[in-house]
This record gives structure tokens, sequence and C-alpha cells, in this order.
């Protein structure tokens, strides 16, 4: 199927997969939203082609205020259902308990950990019994995603991952959020160009890589909490 889809889908802009994947698979296709930009743009793009993909996103328990507000503006503007996937309540309370608030600052392990329990495994959950799953990645984001594809399998998750955006720059990015009027986090105006948990994130200096404001504090090379490590 895969191969297929690739055939299918070479050579169409982003409008054109949303609506290819929502005329295929409709309500068995998910998209994942943090808010950020891309996904601004991918929400965007869903209500003008009145798609019935499901679209749900992850609330850690640790985001910023702006990303509350953007939230919010999304609802009101777009009038997209966005189902809302929280972390276990048993599995935070233990993790707090017994490493404190903060463990994730004391190696790359813990940090893993609380990643797990606040994402990886609500994702788990959101993602579970669907076919297709739309991400807002772009090639160029990070160094530890030019080995993706436009359209690929993940064998961990069992399910079709595909990013309508894989191959546009940050200034088409830029560009569709200012000609559409698309709310957007106003922390991307203060040189927050990837936003997450607010104790991992920070603003980013001039000339430094677009995901080193993620998990400063750690090795360049370890910079992914694990929602898009794909097998094939």
């Amino acid at each position: 199927m895969i191969e297929q889809l690739k055939s299918d889908l070479a050579g169409l802009d982003a409008r054109e997969i949303l609506t290819y994947v929502n005329a295929r698979f409709g309500e068995e296709a998910i998209f994942s939203t943090s808010f950020g930009i891309e996904d601004q743009v991918i929400t965007h793009l869903l209500s003008e082609i009145n798609a019935t993909t499901r679209v749900f996103t992850l609330d850690t328990g640790r985001l910023f205020p702006e990303t509350y507000y953007v939230w919010n503006r999304t609802l009101d503007i777009y009038k997209l259902p966005i189902q809302a996937y929280y972390p276990r309540t048993e599995a935070v309370e233990e993790l707090i308990s017994t490493k404190g608030p903060s463990s994730f600052y004391e190696s790359t392990e813990n940090r893993k950990e609380c990643c797990f329990i606040r994402k990886i495994e609500p994702l788990k959950r959101a993602i579970k019994g669907y076919k297709v799953w739309i991400t807002g990645i772009r090639a160029e984001q990070s160094e530890n995603r030019d080995h993706m594809e436009f359209i690929e399998w993940d064998e961990g998750n069992q399910i079709i991952k595909v990013h309508p955006l894989f191959n546009w720059t940050l200034e088409m990015v830029e560009t569709f959020l200012k000609v559409n009027f698309v709310p957007y986090n106003p922390l991307h105006d203060k040189e927050f160009p990837s936003i997450g948990c607010q104790p991992c994130t920070r603003a980013i200096a001039a000339g430094e890589d677009f995901r080193a404001g993620r998990w400063w504090w750690e090795d360049k090379s370890k910079k992914e909490c694990g929602l898009h490590v794909t097998s094939k």
C-alpha cells in the first residue's frame, strides 16, 4: 500500500494530498496537532476541504499559556473538534512522587521516561485503530528526520504516516500563515521555532539549530521525544 500511495500522491501539493487522504480514508485518518505553525497550516487546509479526518492533540499538563491561547483561537476560527489526550494520572503521580517534578533535567533516561508518560503513551491511545496518521513534519526541521519520506510505514505504531508539508520551507509556511490569516502561537515571534513543554523549551539565539531550544541541556543527537521515530 505504501508504494501505491507514493505513486498516487507524487507531485501533489499539500491540499491535494489531504483531499486524497480524506477521500480514501475519511475517519480512518487522524491528524496530530501541537498547534505549531506547520500544524496550523494543515488545520486550515482540513477546514477548507471540509475533511472528516479526526484531529487530536496531546496535553502533557506542562504546556505554555500561549499554546492554550492558540488552541482556543483555533477552535473559535475553524470549528473543528480537537480531541485532547492526557497522560495517565497514576503514571504522573508515580513519577512525581518518586523522582520529583524536574527529574527530566537529571538524565536522558529520566527525560525519556517523562516524555513516554506525557506524550508517547497518550499518542498510542490516540492513534490506535486508525490507518493513517497525518503530521506537520517538514524535512528541513531536524537532522534526525532527514532520512524520512513524505509517506512511510511506522512499524512501532502499525500505521501509515503522511507528511503533506514535507517539502515545504519555513518561508512557505510563514507566507501561508500571513496570506490566509491563520492564528499561530505568539512564541514563534519570540525566537521559539519549536515549541513543546514549557520546562523543556527555550528561545534560540541567532545561528542556532531549529531544535536547539528543545531539551537544550542534552546532546544534540538525542533531541527527539520518540513521537516520530520510525522503524521501517
